[in-house]
Order: C-alpha cells, then sequence, then structure tokens
C-alpha cells in the first residue's frame, strides 16, 4: 500500500480493517512521530517549521503558513492548508481520515482534529472508521475545541472554545457547547 492508495480507500470511510492497512498506518504514524519529535524538541524559526511541515505533509506548505509549536499529527500525509492558516501551539491532527483547512483559517491553542471513529457495537470496537475534516475559508476555531470525523465547517464560521463539533458548522455562524450548537449568525 502506498499513501495515494491509502487516502483513496479511506474516502470510501469504509472501515480500516486489514493487516495491511494497520502495517501501513504504523509505518506512516512512526514517520509522523521522527518528524513531530524533531519539530518539538528545539527552537526553529519560521521556515524550518514550514520546512519540517512539508516534509511531514508530503507538499510544500504554502509561505504563509504560521504553525506555534508543539504541533502532533499521527499520520501527516493527509492534511491540507490553504494561504494565510495560523495554528497554534499543542494542536493534535489525527488525520487518517484528511483534515482540509481553507484559507485565511485560525486554529487556537489545543484544538483536536479526530478524522477516526471506532465502531459502536462491542465486537465493532476495534475497527476505526475514517471520515475527513473540512474547513472552509477564514474559519477561526477556539482553544480546547475538538472536531469530530466527517465534519464541515463553512466559510467565516466560529467554534467557541471548548466547543466539541459532531455535527456540521453553517457558513457566517457561531456554534458552542458540548456538542456544539448554533448560537448566532455573524
Amino acid at each position: 500500500m502506498n499513501i495515494e492508495d491509502f487516502k483513496e480507500y479511506v474516502k470510501t470511510r469504509k472501515a480500516l480493517d486489514t493487516e495491511e492497512i494497520h502495517r501501513f498506518m504504523d509505518d506512516m504514524s512512526n514517520e509522523a512521530r521522527r518528524i513531530t519529535f524533531r519539530l518539538n524538541t528545539a527552537y526553529h524559526t519560521p521556515d524550518e517549521v514550514r520546512g519540517l511541515l512539508s516534509e511531514l505533509f508530503g507538499y510544500q506548505v504554502p509561505q504563509s503558513l504560521r504553525v506555534f509549536p508543539p504541533f502532533y499529527a499521527d499520520f501527516g500525509k493527509n492534511i491540507t492548508v490553504g494561504e494565510h492558516v495560523f495554528i497554534n501551539a499543542c494542536c493534535h491532527f489525527q488525520d487518517h481520515g484528511g483534515v482540509s483547512i481553507g484559507d485565511g483559517c485560525q486554529i487556537g491553542h489545543n484544538v483536536v482534529f479526530a478524522t477516526l471513529n471506532h465502531g459502536l457495537r462491542p465486537e465493532a470496537r476495534s475497527h476505526t472508521y475514517p471520515a475527513p475534516i473540512v474547513l472552509g475559508r477564514n474559519v477561526w476555531i477556539g482553544s480546547n475545541a475538538t472536531i469530530l470525523q466527517g465534519v464541515t465547517i463553512g466559510d467565516n464560521a466560529v467554534v467557541a472554545a471548548g466547543a466539541v463539533v459532531t455535527k456540521d458548522v453553517a457558513a457566517n455562524t457561531v456554534v458552542g457547547g458540548v456538542p456544539a450548537k448554533f448560537i448566532k449568525s455573524i
């Protein structure tokens, strides 16, 4: 299995339940940890941070990307970021299912993007199911928010600090709470 085959497979949202897939995910997670450990254990200039993130993501990240380490990813190769994105310290990207961040997004401290979920039935709990997280343009995610698998957040939306987002968020709205609910339109 290679990265492109894996990315195509996760688009189906089928269980990640074969030995081949698990072996590939383990290998990729080991690579992601090697890179994030380098990123997180010393000071790096903004250009050096972007260089390490380019290695982690598998493509040249935009020059306008700003990330304050530490930054954590357990796969790394299924993250895309637009122009003028800011990611604050201590964010966790579980990106097997894909994380797409549009232009102008702002991500607060300690935000978690979780693109995998387990089966609900006890006999299916060992299986994980991927689904992408997609942020439109100019989305602001407040500190300590968690965005769950399969969620799309529309342009200009705001997710309040501490929210747990389990459903899509409409453009130009503010959501908050656990689970996140509509608060107001912008």
